[in-house]
């Protein structure tokens, strides 16, 4: 290869973003994502978040300049990438929406396939597997990403934006992702929705629910640290049949009531033990 050549290569090298010593990224959407995802940027000098787009014009962080904000998608900049942090419904729409062709373009969902998003585009995700709520401070250290790219160039920039945040890096398929936020609704949003039913439980009964916080604790430390088939007790696994009768008797709201005999069926289907 001659000089000439070298020069030409090494050139198109330092063009590609992660071979850049500033990653440039673009933020689209307003949610807990967005703004969480702007927060944690926002502190590493390596990433620099230079727009974000949301139909309301919202800012995302106190300290976010006006000038970086646009409700025009024909306004937006040159960037490393595109981050679709949007509702699942909305990435599509979004994605066929963007007035340019050829960029790189990621969305957050757990759900959405990524061939979802434009085929114009160099399509990926970029999925912090964690729950985010607005004002609950994240450590994005502790958070796993599961990562996608159609193009390996792409993958090897995802990863290096991603170890900006954490180290807690997977290369995972659409189908292995869907499969995960499955398995994420079960520990995280029916979990807590039981959470809220023994809140009411306790709230009818003028008991305090901040009795039930230490089990709370040791229940979720005990899946971290065991496998759950190990952790499971109480009395449907016992086949303790009085007590589960005298539950029922107390739950007077007949949902409740078809959620406990669900589970504790469940729970003895799993381990042998039947009603």
């Amino acid at each position: 290869m001659v000089l000439t050549e070298v020069l030409i290569l090494l050139h198109f090298l330092k063009e590609l973003p992660y071979f850049s010593a500033m990653i440039r990224v673009i933020i689209l959407g307003a949610g807990n994502v967005a703004q969480h995802l702007f927060t944690a940027f926002y502190e590493h000098k390596s990433v620099e978040v230079v727009q974000c787009y949301n139909r309301k014009g919202k800012r995302l962080h106190p300290n976010q300049k006006e000038n970086t904000i646009t409700q025009d998608l024909n306004t937006l900049k040159e960037a490393d990438v595109y981050i679709l942090a949007v509702s699942d419904d909305a990435i599509e729409e979004v994605s066929n929406l963007l007035p340019f062709n050829n960029k790189f373009i990621v969305h957050t969902s757990g759900s959405v396939p990524m061939n979802t998003l434009n085929s114009n585009h160099r399509r990926g995700v970029f999925y912090p597997l964690q729950t985010f709520s607005e004002d609950t401070v994240v450590d994005f250290a502790s958070i796993p990403f599961c990562l996608e790219a159609e193009y390996e160039e792409n993958m090897i920039f995802l990863k290096k934006l991603t170890s900006t945040l954490s180290k807690k890096i997977y290369e995972v398929s659409s189908e292995q992702r869907n499969v995960l936020h499955v398995s994420a609704v079960f520990v995280n949003n029916f979990t807590n929705h039981l959470f809220s039913i023994a809140n009411d439980i306790c709230n009818n009964y003028n008991i305090p629910f901040e009795i039930l916080r230490p089990l709370v604790l040791e229940t979720a430390q005990k899946a971290t640290k065991m496998n759950p088939d190990l952790a499971q007790t109480g009395p449907a696994i016992r086949n303790d049949s009085k007590t589960i009768k005298r539950h029922l008797k107390i739950l007077t709201d007949t949902t409740q009531q078809e959620i406990y005999k669900t589970l504790t069926k469940a729970i003895q289907s799993k381990y042998g033990k039947k009603l």
